[in-house]
């Protein structure tokens, strides 16, 4: 059992650790619990149904951040073969916090694109957190062009909290960089899927976050600012992220209803950091689907109705 845990999971995980207890002394001989196990594991059930089926926007969004969530190497370790990673920018350097590669799924052929914020101190140290640097940007670039070029299917899975606001970052073009993709990918001749698996942070997400679908897991989620950082600039008060959130509507459900992302990937009860194993097993097919759906469509097509549905974005019609 993951012993990592936010503070309005603690009635579960409590829950949790009492139904360990029971089938280990059940294990040892020492009672019959199973009628007292089964009615635990209802009654857990129904409060994960009731906890998770009633977060805050703002729970949502430190859901997105737990820390046992999986990140986009445990999704290369769940659901690919073959994984082959291409490294550096042709310019510059390699940024290991853009990670991409050719792969396997099922068999099929695709180019994966993602970010990798790193588990251990070390490791973030080295993946930088997830925020990317241009070189970063200009690195999945160069991939993304590699898989058009071969006709392989785009696969971007995006979670970070923002590009590298550095001065190192500024002095090398961060800006330039992130809107270079943004055009770029919009013309790539080949199907570009994108998912939303944690943080979908602004210009950082938008970076490799263009694509024929939109799709956001179910407790991710993808916003122009954190909400730490709205309310930093709204109220000069990072302590009123929770409310900053409500008024940002980042959740998968207010952006399906905003008509920013097209579809929502359902996680395991309680979150992808509970059951990793089956959040990436739903990822995988999901995937799989809408690499035969676009498959189908002619690359003109694909190309056309992508541009047009960013350029929907944000639009309001007012019968005059």
């Amino acid at each position: 059992m993951n012993r990592t845990f936010l503070e309005f999971e603690k009635p579960i995980v409590e829950l949790e650790r009492k139904i360990d207890d029971l089938k280990l002394l059940q294990q040892e001989g020492i009672a019959d619990l199973g009628d007292e196990i089964a009615g635990l594991e209802k009654k857990l059930k129904k409060l994960q149904d009731d906890i998770y089926g009633s977060l805050t926007r703002w729970q949502r969004v430190q859901l997105a951040r737990h820390p046992a969530r999986p990140y986009f190497l445990d999704y290369v370790r769940y659901i690919t073969e073959n994984f082959l990673e291409i490294h550096g920018d042709g310019c510059f350097r390699d940024d290991p916090a853009i990670i991409c590669g050719l792969a396997r799924i099922k068999g099929k052929s695709v180019v994966l694109i993602g970010q990798e914020k790193g588990r251990t101190t070390k490791e973030k140290i080295k993946r930088n957190f997830g925020m990317a640097h241009p070189e970063g940007y200009r690195k999945a670039l160069k991939v993304a062009r590699l898989a058009a070029r071969f006709g392989k299917p785009l696969v971007c899975l995006v979670d970070t909290t923002g590009a590298y606001p550095g001065i190192g970052a500024e002095e090398r073009g961060q800006a330039q960089a992130i809107a270079v993709n943004i055009k770029e990918f919009a013309h790539l001749p080949t199907p570009i899927i994108v998912v939303i698996t944690g943080e979908g942070g602004s210009g950082g997400a938008l970076g490799i976050g263009v694509g024929d679908v939109i799709a956001i897991m179910q407790y991710a989620y993808y916003s122009v600012i954190s909400p730490e950082g709205c309310a930093s600039i709204l109220w000069r008060d990072a302590s009123k992220a929770p409310e900053a959130a409500e008024a940002l509507k980042v959740t998968a459900q207010d952006l399906i209803e905003l008509g920013v992302v097209d579809k929502v990937i359902p996680e395991p009860s309680g979150g992808a950091h509970r059951n990793p194993n089956e959040a990436a097993s739903i990822l995988r097919d999901f995937i799989l689907g809408e690499i035969d759906r676009l498959s189908g469509i002619p690359v003109e097509e694909l190309v056309k109705k992508r541009i047009e549905k960013f350029q929907g974005m944000g639009v309001v019609k007012r019968d005059i």
